[in-house]
């Protein structure tokens, strides 16, 4: 434990490393013009389709897979692809992969960007000069911030009768997932011992399974580091993992299999299914509801 304990602080996941672009990058759409989120409405939508879509965020390039024809699609990033970040990763296969240089951007000669990271950003100085129409999408942490997610991007790539076709199937799903958590704690713990919290995504994830998250009950933040005796002492009833840890890869992932933990009833889902708001909501909440059942019916 002292050897996991030393190295407690020293790395971060990719999730984790989202997570914190996600909170900062409101205030950096905030202050660009033009963008569909504003002034918190959508422009009508073009009289013809784009054709050249540049998606240059990963939770952007799982809407655009979703809602626009394969051929509008322009470029991707490079995590587009990456099964363990995106929902969406085998649509995105044969399709092009983007690194954020301007220059292979400009080349492409898009007629839609999708997705904004910082404005300090040179390449992002260079786009903005070239006067391409930019869509600004805000991170979304609840469900109904999906939807509007979706029904805005649906607009801007020319299928809004996909993204309510989309909803419509993503409701009726939901309304058939039985919440079996019945009010049992929950912790979302990755590796290194960090702890999802409330007023994220995860966080209404659980509730929609019928679960509390630990972090409610111990006041924890969005974010926190939680050390293993604090958990074994919480003793939540169940522990949610994401299933790249399910085998013990390094030091942060060992944290997760120690034998401390070892009592406590595991779900593990992929974190491609969280890490953005996404239609991929439902197969998160899904996969922990047929876990907890699975659960249930080993214990009678």
């Amino acid at each position: 434990m002292t050897a996991l304990a030393a190295g407690a602080g020293s790395a971060m996941s990719r999730r984790m490393r989202l997570v914190l672009r996600t909170l900062i990058l409101p205030i950096a759409l905030a202050a660009m013009a033009g963008g569909v989120f504003a002034t918190g409405k959508v422009r009508p939508a073009l009289a013809r389709p784009p054709q050249r879509i540049v998606s240059l965020n990963l939770c952007a390039d799982q809407l655009v897979l979703r809602l626009a024809d394969r051929s509008q699609i322009a470029g991707l990033t490079r995590n587009a692809t990456d099964r363990e970040m995106s929902a969406e990763a085998v649509r995105a296969r044969g399709l092009r992969l983007l690194s954020k240089s301007a220059e292979e951007i400009v080349a492409l000669d898009p007629d839609l960007i999708v997705g904004m990271p910082a404005r300090r950003s040179a390449a992002i100085k260079v786009l903005e000069d070239q006067n391409y129409r930019m869509v600004d999408l805000k991170p979304a942490e609840q469900y109904d911030q999906i939807l509007s997610s979706i029904r805005s991007t649906a607009a801007v790539v020319g299928h809004s009768d996909r993204g309510e076709v989309l909803i419509a199937q993503m409701d009726r799903e939901l309304a058939g997932i039985p919440r079996l958590g019945r009010g049992r704690v929950a912790a979302y713990y990755q590796r290194r011992g960090f702890m999802t919290g409330t007023g994220t995504l995860i966080d209404e994830v659980m509730a929609r399974a019928g679960l509390v998250n630990l972090a409610t009950k111990l006041g924890k933040p969005a974010l926190s580091q939680v050390s293993l005796e604090e958990m074994v002492a919480a003793r939540p009833d169940f522990l949610i993992v994401e299933s790249a840890t399910d085998v013990v890869r390094d030091q942060g992932t060992e944290m997760l299999h120690h034998p401390a933990l070892a009592g406590i009833p595991r779900i593990s889902i992929p974190q491609a299914w969280t890490v953005c708001g996404s239609p991929a909501y439902v197969r998160a909440v899904r996969g922990i509801a047929e876990q907890i059942a699975r659960h249930d019916r080993g214990r009678r």
